[in-house]
């Protein structure tokens, strides 16, 4: 579990550097978020990165697609594609843009348009069903996306099909571009919402590397419902000044920010 925990700060810095040298991005959401995909990348999903297009991967969505910056680093990191291109990051005909780009070795759609995800990952849920295949689908969401109409008639329809090998995450980081998702749109109880339209439903700490991987194990267990994470984090996770701060949604820091920063993650701007 040390490993995984020590990937993810090797990530935040990697994303923060990225950020700084594209001048652009969603550090916030990225930071809250970088637990739960390092669990997925390095333990949870089957994955080849020297084969990306393999028929029986599982897949992954990222649905809240503004905050793709960790992504990159971790499909770089993981091989897919060589880790001097992340240097491109937002820079012009770089394929790294500021969402999801299916032209990214391992990005599976182009995603951002928010409340779309999760349809998409019940699609390819619902078509491994149906031939047959032992294929996992992933999805992580924004809290501040839940506000999307889209969203419920997907949930409605995997639990329907029965979807159990469908897994979405809820990054429950209680802000969103404009404030509290309290005061933009209140989301209530998420657990009863989703659970009345038949999901399996669990909650945990989002910023838990054990949580999160003990967590899908044992949901994994429960068939005949798709599944819900609701994975409780801190926007701006590891710098102080950004957590839980609603003007680090989005941002670019200046190179002291940027120091201090990485500083508090365990190392300096190389």
């Amino acid at each position: 579990m040390e490993h995984l925990e020590k990937k993810a700060q090797e990530i935040r810095k990697n994303l923060l550097n990225m950020i700084y040298e594209g001048q652009a991005g969603h550090m916030g959401g990225s930071l809250s978020s970088t637990d739960i995909l390092v669990a997925l990348y390095y333990d949870i999903m089957r994955i080849d990165p020297k084969n990306p297009k393999w028929e029986n991967r599982d897949r992954f969505i990222l649905s809240k697609g503004h905050c793709v910056e960790g992504l990159l680093c971790i499909l770089a990191d993981r091989g897919y594609f060589d880790k001097s291109i992340l240097h491109t990051y937002s820079q012009y005909q770089s394929i790294l843009i500021g969402h999801p780009n299916n032209k990214v070795p391992g990005m599976e759609v182009c995603s951002g348009a928010l409340g779309h995800g999760l349809s998409i990952a019940a699609g390819i849920a619902l078509g491994a069903k149906r031939k047959k295949m032992d294929i996992r689908s992933f999805v992580l969401m924004g809290d501040g996306e839940q506000a999307e109409g889209s969203i419920w008639e997907a949930a409605m329809a995997a639990s329907n099909y029965k979807l159990d090998n469908l897994f979405a995450y809820i990054d429950r980081n209680q802000l969103q571009i404009s404030g509290t998702t309290e005061a933009v749109m209140k989301l209530g109880d998420l657990r009863a919402k989703y659970e009345a339209f038949g999901w399996d439903v669990s909650e945990i700490d989002g910023n838990n590397m054990q949580q999160i991987i003990a967590n899908f194990y044992e949901a994994e267990k429960n068939k005949g419902k798709p599944h819900l994470i609701i994975a409780n984090t801190i926007k701006g996770k590891g710098v102080s000044f950004m957590e839980n701060n609603v003007k680090w949604h989005h941002g670019v820091p200046t190179k002291e920010q940027l120091n201090e920063a990485l500083q508090e993650l365990g190392g300096v701007r190389s």
